[in-house]
């Protein structure tokens, strides 16, 4: 198998600015489901940083208090500690629109603070878009003295509220404000990996071409005297990066992001990035068998377009997708349009697969929704990724975004054949506990249309358990079916407006929108 049958080549990434490798080979790549796994993790690392050693870090939403463990410690004071012990910690943190708006600009401001105070550095980062956001959220720890400790974290978990949920999806006790549906505790669906290897490099480079850009972190005069009497506009020189740490595994890795153009070019992305949704129109040409996608929004009809033309294309293609079952926590804002959105995404996939096409979300064994936040694709059980992409067109073309995609080199033994070992765990994981399975009990569902079938079986008897009034014993699994969204009383011709020109923008007209400027 040739690697650049799935991952894009130098010249298809579309960004001669970068100083990032096509890919890297010979990499262990490490899937962290739930929020509580991947913060165990972080705790343990972050607490093992000594003098010398290097913290860094990236994040659309940082909540200082936020607890790593039920016993702490909490994101600041974990990373602060790493500081006082000697090890060089920087931040990139969104600045965040106002808290009024339900975001995040004081408690990244605070996370920031609380660092700086220890001896790290943390910058609030605004060059974007207008309307945009920084939504990476990475972490990457190098060692002075042992480059094999070497680790990179990468995916969709902020280091926030909410996000330290576990298997059970009982939700995190450090609750952000979510739609009622939800309850006091809302239950949190999502995914990182720890990559280590040649690709930590390469992560490292994604934030130092970021932290070296000479533009200002804001261009409001007020944020920036702000920022400047608070002593958080210093942007210190990194050091010279250590060499790529030895390899480790049979992953090859492509990072892959999004990046806008801006009027005031970015050095590292001239003309923006769109690496993301580049691979994605790659790989979607190859996928033959089955795409399984979770996604928290699954909305812009341009960025479905691809994967309804492999429904059309392939006549044996299947696709599972899992999704969250009310808008997200910003639903005042975004609800409507969302709902129009994966209204409009939902009828074309269905007009293109048919019966080969099953959206589902989740539920708990009480019976609350969890909200998939996950950013998961796995194709053909060869090409897999994981990051902080969404399936919209604001991830496409509008925000910063890291994702990191996935071919395992070592096949997988188990038939049907052509599967790599890596793509195929992944989505045997993730079926496992949709499906209320051990993990030592999911070899049927190798092969895609078993697994195709598993998924419908399991939901529909959850479903028909829950029409009969959730009479007797309630059956395995936590996998419903997504119906049609409801639009209440908001009309599609008054939101319709709010969901192309505001909620999920690209910066351009919408007559100018093609798939081809992807």
């Amino acid at each position: 198998m040739r690697l650049d049958d799935w991952f894009l080549t130098e010249d298809e990434r579309g960004n001669p600015g970068t100083k990032l490798e096509a890919w890297t080979r010979g990499n262990l790549v490490r899937p962290l489901i739930h929020g509580a796994t991947y913060f165990a993790e972080l705790r343990d690392r972050l607490a093992d940083l000594g003098r010398d050693d290097l913290l860094l870090f990236a994040d659309w939403r940082g909540d200082p208090d936020e607890r790593l463990a039920k016993d702490g410690p909490a994101v600041a004071s974990a990373m602060a500690a790493a500081a006082q012990r000697g090890a060089l910690v920087r931040g990139l943190i969104w600045r965040s629109h106002l808290d009024f708006l339900r975001f995040s600009a004081e408690e990244n401001r605070h996370l920031g603070e609380r660092i700086e105070a220890a001896g790290g550095q943390c910058l609030l980062d605004t060059r974007v878009r207008h309307g945009g956001s920084h939504h990476q959220k990475f972490v990457i720890l190098r060692h002075d003295r042992d480059t094999r400790r070497d680790v990179a974290f990468v995916g969709g978990i902020d280091l926030c509220h909410s996000r330290r949920d576990d298997v059970t999806h009982q939700g995190d006790p450090q609750a952000a404000p979510m739609p009622g549906a939800y309850g006091a505790r809302p239950p949190w669906h999502d995914a990182q990996v720890a990559i280590s290897g040649p690709a930590v490099a390469e992560v490292e480079k994604v934030f130092c071409e970021r932290w070296e850009d000479p533009a200002p972190e804001t261009r409001q005069p007020f944020r920036r005297l702000r920022d400047r009497l608070s002593k958080m506009d210093d942007a210190p020189p990194l050091p010279e990066p250590g060499p790529p740490p030895e390899p480790a595994g049979t992953h090859a890795v492509q990072l892959l992001r999004t990046y806008p153009h801006l009027r005031k070019a970015l050095p590292f992305a001239p003309e923006g990035e769109r690496s993301v949704a580049r691979a994605y129109l790659k790989v979607l040409a190859r996928a033959r068998s089955l795409v399984y996608l979770e996604d928290q929004y699954l909305w812009s009809t341009e960025v479905i377009e691809p994967f309804a033309e492999a429904l059309e294309r392939e006549p044996g293609l299947h696709m599972i997708i899992v999704v969250p079952r009310h808008p997200d926590q910003d639903g005042w804002l975004a609800g409507p349009a969302s709902l129009i959105g994966r209204a409009e995404a939902l009828d074309r996939l269905t007009r293109a697969g048919g019966g080969r096409i099953a959206i589902y979300d989740l539920e708990n064994h009480e019976g609350t929704p969890v909200y998939v936040h996950a950013k998961v694709c796995v194709v053909d059980d060869v090409w897999a990724t994981i990051g902080s992409d969404n399936v919209n067109l604001r991830s496409w073309t509008f925000d910063s975004e890291l994702s990191c995609a996935v071919v395992d080199e070592e096949p997988d033994p188990r038939p049907p054949a052509g599967a790599r070992r890596f793509a195929r765990d992944l989505r045997l994981t993730l079926a496992a506990e949709h499906l209320d399975r051990d993990e030592d009990d999911v070899l049927d569902l190798c092969d895609p249309k078993a697994a195709f079938e598993a998924f419908a079986e399991s939901a529909a008897r959850l479903d028909a358990w829950h029409e009969n009034d959730r009479r007797g014993p309630r059956p395995p699994g936590r996998l419903r079916r997504h119906g049609r969204p409801e639009l209440g009383r908001v009309s599609k011709a008054l939101a319709m407006p709010l969901y192309r020109l505001v909620v999920d923008p690209d910066g351009r007209p919408p007559r100018l929108r093609r798939t081809k400027d992807f």
